[in-house]
Parts: C-alpha cells; structure tokens; sequence
C-alpha cells in the first residue's frame, strides 16, 4: 500500500501580519511534528511551537503531542492573552457607569 501525504495548513496571526503556510505531512504526523515540519518558527520570531496553544478550524487541541493531523486541517496557533477576558469586561464596566 501506497502512504500518501496529507495536506494541511498552519496559520498564525499578529496584529499587524498574518501567516498562512500550505504543507504536507505524511500519515500520522501529530499536530506538534506538523507544526515543526512547517517551518513556521523560523519565520516569526519568538514563536515557541513546542508549547503554544493550538487548534484546529477554532476547536482547541488538548494534546498536540497525541493529536494526529487528518487532510485538509487548518492547525492554528493561538497568542497569549495580554488582559484576563474577566479583568477586561470589568474595566469595561466600570468606563460605561462612568459616563452615566
């Protein structure tokens, strides 16, 4: 039996530029080897591919290290939050009875 590669997207995103990288990867290939076998981290730099949250189309994977990529996944890596979502929305709250 032939093993046929698989082909797969990896993308990534800064405020002010926007990575997408079409690859293949053979049969197998977890989510963390795909994203080394992209070459992503040596094109932004600071990108620890080793430990950064990731997903595949917006769903977060638990255990990149298990996860094997299947045709057509679009893995997305994912940035730190610079502001708890919590912290934000009370900042945002409390800005809003201000003006009242």
């Amino acid at each position: 039996m032939v093993e046929r590669s698989l082909k797969i997207e990896v993308v990534y995103a800064t405020p002010e530029r926007q990575w997408l990288l079409a690859c293949e990867v053979p049969r197998g290939t977890t989510v963390r080897e795909a994203l080394r076998i992209s070459g992503i981290a040596g094109q932004v730099a600071g990108l620890d591919v080793e430990g950064c949250p990731v997903g595949i189309f917006g769903k977060v994977v638990s255990d990149p290290a298990v996860r094997q990529v299947e045709e057509g996944d679009r893995l997305e890596i994912y940035r730190p939050l610079l502001v708890d979502p919590l912290e934000a929305r009370k900042q945002r709250a409390a800005k809003a009875r201000a003006k009242r």
